[in-house]
């Protein structure tokens, strides 16, 4: 078949982000699809050099030709198609991606990154995936209730221009999460990893779990009724005693602004995040470098029971490290308690990481063999095909 991915590559050129969307590209393609890349977001990009966004994207276009070759080689590397937020098109022109899109056999719009706009729209499948559960339904609730501004309002007719609506939010059609359907069908996805590209790594010496993130991310809070959620800032100074309580060492990869001297004053090494995720070869290198992954999620996430599992910590498993998480409702859809621990509170946290430690050796075999079981992206991709009877 012939498949449209879209992505941010681009846009924010971090190598965590990159892999996101290269391993949709990377694994439609070892199913044998001929995949094309578009991006087009309407937006400026962000230039890490100057620590801003700026309109001039000859830095981002280097960047995600590097990464385009790096998906598939010079001689394979995907057809790809990136809109300038002055409306200039660079690889394919405008009109050649518009045939593009009216002769593809499906559309995916990861993130729901990519303006769709009318030369997009030829393609008889376009599918949404929320990777981002919550502030997206929000949007559409707001426009079903007439709350909505004119962005809120904007963004959903983008999202309700699709024909197929995927999630993240593997839990949204049980009772206790309160994610609302907004009148639409979802089916639920997660993450595809490459495992080839992900190879099992094992570090007995390291002695840190880490993580990669943002502190607090610069976008409306959602509502859903009376109640407005709230980020990861929120979520983790509920545990920010942590490192006083257990033998390893307890590392941030952050960006943002965040309470640093707090964190430190708790016991917390932080690192900088741009440092570990400038290029993929760096965050593979932070990732397979560590004992394993410790982390939260942001609290839309948490409680709305969503049942959301973060991309960065499948690519922790696959490369064998024991993954620790907060539990967001995905307990029904991944095992816990061998190489994946969720907790709700400091104890059960500080006893999943005794539990690694107990056994490392085995929670590092787990770790892969779950990876390997739920996120293989021949599996994932093709799971998602059937979905939609392709």
């Amino acid at each position: 078949m012939q498949i449209i991915v879209t992505g941010l590559i681009a846009t924010y050129p971090l190598g965590g982000l990159s892999w996101d969307y290269l391993q949709y590209i990377q694994g439609l393609h070892l199913l044998g699809h001929d995949v094309f890349y578009l991006e087009d977001t309407g937006n400026w990009v962000y230039n890490p050099k100057l620590s801003t966004f700026t309109e001039d994207c000859s830095y981002n276009l280097r960047y995600l030709d590097t990464v385009l070759t790096f998906a598939a080689g010079p001689a394979t590397r995907p057809r790809w198609s990136f809109r300038s937020p002055r409306g200039e098109y660079f690889g394919l022109t405008e009109g050649e991606i518009e045939t593009v899109c009216n002769q593809a056999d499906l559309f995916i719009n990861v993130s729901g990154c990519c303006w769709l706009r009318d030369r997009y729209r030829g393609c008889a499948r376009k599918l949404y995936i929320d990777t981002d559960p919550l502030y997206t339904q929000y949007q559409l609730e707001a426009m079903r209730q007439g709350t909505a501004t004119s962005d809120q309002a904007y963004s959903a007719n983008l999202i309700l221009n699709h024909d197929l609506f995927f999630t993240f939010a593997e839990n949204i059609s049980d009772p206790s999460c309160c994610i609302p359907s907004c009148g639409l069908t979802w089916h639920t996805t997660r993450q595809p990893v490459v495992l080839e590209k992900w190879p099992f790594t094992f570090t007995p010496k390291a002695r840190a779990l880490t993580t990669v993130m943002s502190w607090k991310n610069d976008v409306p809070l959602p509502s859903i009724g009376s109640e407005t959620y709230g980020g990861k800032d929120i979520e983790f100074l509920k545990f920010v005693r942590l490192p006083s309580h257990v033998s390893v060492t307890m590392e941030l990869a952050l960006s943002g602004t965040a309470p640093i001297d707090q964190l430190r004053q708790n016991g917390w090494r932080v690192v900088d995040g741009y440092e570990k995720s400038s290029t993929m070869e760096d965050y593979q290198n932070y990732l397979s470098s560590s004992r394993g992954e410790w982390s939260i999620a942001k609290n839309a996430y948490v409680a709305s029971r969503s049942g959301w599992f973060s991309e960065r910590s499948a690519a922790y498993l696959a490369l064998g490290k024991p993954v620790v998480v907060q539990d967001t409702g995905f307990c029904p859809y991944y095992p816990v308690g061998e190489g994946l621990f969720d907790f709700t509170d400091l104890d059960e946290a500080i006893a999943a990481i005794e539990s690694i430690e107990s056994n490392y050796r085995r929670h590092c075999e787990a770790a892969r063999s779950i990876a390997e079981s739920h996120f293989a992206a021949g599996s994932v991709l093709t799971r998602l095909l059937q979905q939609i009877g392709l």
